[in-house]
């Protein structure tokens, strides 16, 4: 319970620079930019209005100085990563949880990326890649050899597919990325949990499609659903589970 309460405060932190970052990636500025300030005016944020979720709550989701709206990305992946320290500090306790909430809070910032922009930064998922390998080094579930025939199954599978529908239909129906991330996956949760990453990823998708319908907002043909934010989705709880079976 102590892992799980301080992962919590630790998450709702490490939430609002991702969110940051997410924000301010998709719209081509530098993270390292200096002081936060609202996005509309620019006015230098007080620390009283950096605090997470709970500025948010306080302000009501706008702008103390201008009254701008703030994106609610910050409030959400804020809250996201609250409850992704949370899970982990449940489930494990000392540095397995805190890597646990890594792999998640690296899952949740390569998540909203692509679902915002369809991007998926090799330099995140290079982090990801090594933190897996790093913690099979250590002898942490599972073994290190099913960590690298997941790590290289996993990207290959998807990789050989990508190929296989560009050389079908002459056009590119799959990120680049999205293999690596797969790959990536792989190296934290061992080749056995792959397919039912990849099974909870589908399913995630076809309800996002099923809940637009049922509100009126019917996917285009042109529409997509960004294959790397179903992944990371369905990775977190994997982890969870295979790490909470095994405790």
């Amino acid at each position: 319970m102590t892992w799980g309460v301080a992962l919590a405060v630790l998450g709702a932190i490490v939430g609002s620079f991702i969110a940051a970052l997410v924000v301010r990636w998709t719209e081509d500025r530098s993270v390292m930019r200096g002081r936060s300030a609202c996005d509309a005016c620019g006015r230098a944020l007080t620390p009283a209005e950096l605090v997470p979720l709970l500025s948010a709550l306080a302000l009501r989701g706008r702008c103390r100085g201008c009254g701008a709206a703030i994106d609610p990305v910050h409030w959400q992946v804020e809250a996201t990563a609250l409850a992704i320290g949370a899970a982990a500090g449940w489930v494990a306790a000392g540095p397995v949880a805190l890597a646990g909430a890594v792999f998640g809070w690296l899952l949740l910032a390569l998540a909203a990326l692509d679902w915002r922009a369809f991007w998926l930064p090799d330099r995140l998922t290079a982090l990801l890649a090594g933190g897996g390998v790093a913690t099979g080094i250590m002898g942490w579930t599972p073994a290190l050899t099913d960590r690298l025939i997941g790590g290289v199954g996993g990207f290959a599978l998807l990789w050989g597919i990508a190929a296989g529908y560009r050389r079908w239909r002459g056009r590119e129906g799959m990120g680049g990325g999205d293999p690596k991330l797969f790959g990536a996956i792989g190296l934290w949760l061992g080749w056995r949990m792959l397919p039912a990453v990849m099974l909870t990823a589908g399913l995630i998708g076809l309800g996002v499609v099923l809940f637009r319908q049922a509100t009126g907002r019917a996917m285009m043909a042109t529409d997509m659903l960004p294959l790397g934010t179903l992944m990371a989705l369905a990775a977190y709880p994997a982890w969870l589970m295979m790490i909470g079976s095994s405790a």
